[in-house]
Parts: structure tokens; sequence; C-alpha cells
């Protein structure tokens, strides 16, 4: 009798926790990626642009573009293939890109991308912060202890490259 009652209200919880046909399952909201088709503001007007230059060599070695539109938004970039025989295709670029943001300030942001990998440039970009405390006055004291003995070691000239000692 016990296991029926057991077994009774397994399905008793089953039942009441799946969906009802007179209660729709609302879908999941996204929380990140593209807006969806149905956020996304047909009724927004697009800027114009206002300069679209773009030019490539003859022998597609390098290439340069220029963009700007009616909002304030400006992208210019140039490349060079790379011939030092490092790796097959490689570019070596260099451009800007500037905007307004919504507070009114004048982002800018420069870069250079070669060999040396990605290097951008902006005072807009994060900076490391300086180091979070001053360093305790027992590890200066073991700084200082360590170079003493580095100069004492120094001064008492090289050691013998017999076995070491202390091991016995």
């Amino acid at each position: 009798m016990k296991n029926f009652q057991v077994i009774f209200a397994i399905v008793a919880a089953v039942a009441l926790a799946a969906p009802r046909p007179d209660k729709p399952i609302p879908a999941p909201a996204p929380s990140y990626g593209a807006p969806s088709q149905r956020s996304f503001d047909h009724s927004a007007e697009v800027p114009a642009i206002l300069r679209d230059e773009r030019q490539m060599s003859d022998d597609a070695s390098s290439y340069n573009f220029a963009i700007e539109t009616e909002d304030g938004i400006q992208r210019e970039e140039f490349g060079s293939a790379i011939d030092d025989g490092s790796a097959e295709g490689a570019v070596a670029q260099s451009g800007k890109v500037s905007f307004t943001l919504p507070d009114g300030q004048q982002f800018e942001l420069t870069f250079v991308a070669d060999e040396n990998g990605f290097q951008p440039q902006s005072p807009f970009l994060p900076v490391a912060p300086a180091f979070p405390h001053e360093i305790p006055q027992f590890v200066l004291d073991q700084i200082e202890k360590a170079r003493r003995e580095d100069e004492e070691a120094a001064r008492s000239g090289p050691r013998s490259s017999g076995p070491s000692q202390g091991y016995d």
C-alpha cells in the first residue's frame, strides 16, 4: 500500500508540473547577441554615406579605404603585403576610426596591425591600475638581505665546482 502512495504522489507531481494547454509558455528572452527582428527599430533613419573611397593596387599588394557618414562616423584604413617570407598573404595595416559618443565626446582610435600584433591607441582605452598597495617593509628587508648576500658572494670569489656541502 505504501508503494502505491509513493507512485501516486510522483504521478500527481508530474501532472501538476506539466504545461497546461490553456496557459501558453512564454518564449525565453534573448540575453545576448544581435538584436532580434522583433526589437530592431525599422523606422530609424539610416545615415547617409558622405564619402566612400576604396583603392587597391593593380597587383593587389596594397589597399586603402575611407568612409564617412552624415552622423560623424569615420573609418580609414591602409594595408600592404608583408613580403618578408614569414607568412603567406600577411598584411600590415594601419588606420583609425572615430565617432561621437552619446555624451558628446569625440571617440578616436588609431591602430597598427603588423608582425608585432594589433596595437591600438586611444585615450579611451583602459589603462592598467598602478600597483594596488605599497610594498610591505618585511619584503623590502628581504630584498635588501638578498642584495647584501649577493655582494658578499661576489667579493668572496667563485665557488669550487666540487660536490655541494651540507649533505654528508
